[in-house]
């Protein structure tokens, strides 16, 4: 048996079942979606922000910089208020997604269980001091928070109704109002487990919810935001990808909420004048990593254009233009890229080179770290210039990694071209025998 052999028969055989179950999983999916659900809101209170800090120096001999500069001086609070507003109350939406979506999946009424976690969650990170709602665990500092108050909530009710604790109204009554009154127990169950482990924290430890878990998952952010986990993570996703399995949506998925505090890390530094600090971020996977998709494909779609094999030119035409966008699920299984054997080696080794080069420009502070979100479908260049709070030398990284790309990407590509061309050449051939036939035949 050969060691390919050997190493798809492992691939097949355990993790892409357990990648999987892993994906399919009730719990990854909310979570997943609470995220996207919320990603609006940031996006724009990234802009904001980034309004708010113009890429000028206050010395700058610019006359467009000085009054750019002047502005966000005399309306500060009024420009950055959508920002506080949105990435401020990150976990909010967060919880409040997260939840909605896994009491759909189990079929349950989705409004009323996202309002119930958004209340569990204001118990647990929002208490009231003098009628006044604090807001530091709002933000992202409280996504850990959120997402166990989304799912505790849920799956509190779902356990009530499981065992039919609730409150059955006449079938004469409107649903709206049953499904209210079948809350009732559901928010007495919250009122008895959140609210006296969130009073005992206060009085014995003086710490809230959120600064207790953030506390326990800080060594998991320190190690998620360092070079050989962000490799792991990475490694694990192409694999899944080989496999034919959608790699990035369950790495992704169970890194969102580290992106996610690292993000708002930034952002809250950025807003007072501090430099950033963290480098695994959404906007560092998209537009440094995976350069036009998992396996950073770009260049190989622009290869493709040029290919002297039919299959794929064709492919490459279809492609390229998704690829700008960062989506390259035409390229990955037109190609194939997927279980082929001749592309395994550059699908791995390039994000990796990605990753170490990109990491160590950030680490040493050649580069800005990023402070926003830009949706993950803008062109790489572009999408770390915003990221970055327009920083050029964001943009200068990207150009260098998606050079060094192409020197890894071509020669797997030609090797890969000359099997294709050689398979075109035998099924010309034979469908030139095939047509002519002989006269006997004819």
């Amino acid at each position: 048996m050969s060691l390919y052999t050997s190493f798809m028969h492992i691939v097949e055989s355990h993790i892409a079942p357990l990648a999987g179950r892993i994906g399919s999983q009730r719990h990854i999916i909310a979570i997943r979606d609470g995220f996207i659900s919320a990603m609006p809101f940031l996006i724009i209170g990234s802009i904001m922000l980034i309004v708010a800090n113009p890429p000028f120096d206050p010395q700058t001999s610019s006359s467009f910089g000085q009054v750019w500069l002047s502005f966000t001086r005399t309306h500060w609070e009024t420009i950055t208020m959508p920002y506080f507003m949105t990435m401020g109350l990150m976990s909010v939406f967060v919880s409040v997604g997260t939840a909605y979506s896994l009491a759909k999946s189990y079929g349950m009424d989705g409004l009323t269980s996202a309002l119930l976690s958004l209340m569990a969650f204001l118990l647990a990170a929002a208490p009231q001091v003098e009628n006044k709602i604090a807001l530091d665990f709002l933000g992202g500092s409280g996504v850990f928070t959120s997402l166990i108050c989304a799912v505790w909530s849920v799956e509190l009710t779902r356990l009530l109704k499981k065992y039919n604790i609730t409150i059955h109204m006449p079938a004469q009554v409107p649903p709206a109002i049953a499904r209210s009154f079948e809350l009732l127990y559901p928010v007495i169950g919250i009122l008895l487990t959140v609210y006296p482990v969130s009073l005992l924290l206060q009085s014995e430890f003086n710490l809230l919810i959120p600064a207790a878990i953030m506390q326990v998952f800080q060594p998991l952010i320190s190690v998620g935001d360092t070079l050989p986990a962000i490799m792991l993570a990475l490694l694990i996703a192409n694999l899944l990808w080989f496999a034919g399995i959608h790699g990035d949506n369950i790495v992704v998925g169970l890194l969102s909420p580290i992106f996610m505090a690292n993000i708002a890390t930034n952002a809250a530094l950025m807003a007072q004048g501090v430099a950033a600090t963290q480098i695994l971020t959404n906007p560092y996977w998209a537009f440094y990593v995976c350069i036009g998709g998992s396996g950073s494909t770009l260049v190989l779609a622009i290869l493709y254009l040029r290919s002297r094999s039919i299959h794929l030119r064709t492919i490459g035409k279809l492609s390229v233009v998704p690829a700008i966008f960062n989506i390259n699920e035409p390229l990955l299984f037109g190609s194939p890229i997927v279980m082929n054997p001749s592309l395994l080696i550059p699908l791995l080794i390039v994000p990796l080179v990605n990753t170490v080069l990109s990491y160590s420009a950030l680490h040493l502070d050649l580069v800005q770290k990023m402070v926003a979100i830009s949706p993950w479908t803008t062109p790489a260049p572009l999408g770390a210039l915003i990221s970055t709070a327009w920083d050029y030398r964001a943009v200068v990284l990207v150009i260098v990694l998606i050079t060094i790309d192409l020197l890894i990407w071509y020669p797997f590509f030609k090797i890969y071209e000359k099997q294709l061309i050689n398979e075109e050449y035998k099924q010309q051939g034979s469908d030139t025998s095939t047509n002519t036939g002989t006269p006997s035949q004819q």
